[in-house]
């Protein structure tokens, strides 16, 4: 029977596609940026949220939501330098992981849940939840396409961009909130535990590919979305997780691609 008959596969292939392609595009600037770690904090805050609405009797992914995005706002006031320091994130990792875990324990219903958004659950995505992240991943990526190029020159050339007069400071609090919404839908499909796994290696692989930005965002939403699929396919038709597969494929693909830049430099060289 086609796969794509059934309702929980159209779920996943709709909410991974976009969910990629967001993660791809949004993974150049982060990595651009120095915010891989800052990445995995959010995901770790939005799982003490995601508990903390369970515990309430609130939709998981309102109390994910809630919670990184408040975050974000906090640390675009405190400045990444803070965050930047392993003791800093130690001590914030440590208390929202304990206060989720507070929150696990008090509640009595729907853990289940919350224990997915720690490992993900591609197949178990309902429609209404496909159509909430597809509403979210395009309101990300149409903000970032308006304010491209001060985004690009603020992540490349901050001094210049400073010069320039540009709001560098309103910049960088938007990314954070855009980032603060990626990593929302992408510990929807891979769990707060394998977050980079779309965030990061993609456009990592990419970055190996080429230096040019656009290219660079257009090869690592490619590469994510083969992650997704052949994840999907793959889960489809064997026992093994979904989440696992995508991790495999990604990290193939991105020890093609150091491999293939090794080979170029090579020839180069000579």
């Amino acid at each position: 029977m086609d796969i794509f008959a059934y309702p929980f596969m159209q779920n996943a292939f709709l909410a991974g596609s976009i969910v990629a392609i967001l993660a791809g595009v949004v993974g150049v600037f982060v990595i651009a940026r120095g915010l891989s770690f800052i990445t995995h904090t959010f995901a770790d805050i939005g799982f003490s949220g995601a508990a903390m609405a369970v515990y309430l009797g609130w939709n998981p992914l309102y109390g994910f939501l809630l919670f990184t995005v408040s975050s974000a706002m906090v640390l675009a006031q405190l400045g990444l330098k803070v965050f930047r320091r392993d003791v800093a994130n130690g001590v914030v990792l440590s208390f929202f992981l304990g206060l989720g875990i507070l929150f696990l324990s008090l509640a009595t219903k729907q853990v289940s849940s919350v224990i997915n958004l720690l490992f993900g659950s591609i197949f178990g995505i309902s429609r209404s939840q496909a159509y909430e992240l597809m509403g979210l991943s395009a309101a990300v990526l149409v903000v970032l396409f308006l304010g491209y190029r001060m985004l690009l020159f603020d992540t490349f050339d901050p001094a210049g961009a400073e010069a320039k007069g540009l709001p560098v400071r309103m910049i960088s609090t938007v990314f954070l909130f855009l980032l603060s919404i990626t990593v929302v839908g992408a510990a929807q499909l891979m769990g707060t535990l394998l977050v980079f796994t779309l965030t990061i290696i993609p456009a990592a692989s990419a970055r190996h590919l080429t230096h040019r930005v656009p290219r660079m965002m257009l090869y690592a939403a490619f590469l994510a979305l083969i992650g997704v699929w052949v994840g999907l396919f793959l889960g489809y038709y064997t026992n093994a997780p979904v989440t696992f597969y995508i991790a495999t494929v990604e990290t193939l693909i991105y020890v093609a691609a150091t491999t293939y830049q090794k080979i170029r430099n090579r020839r180069i060289s000579l």
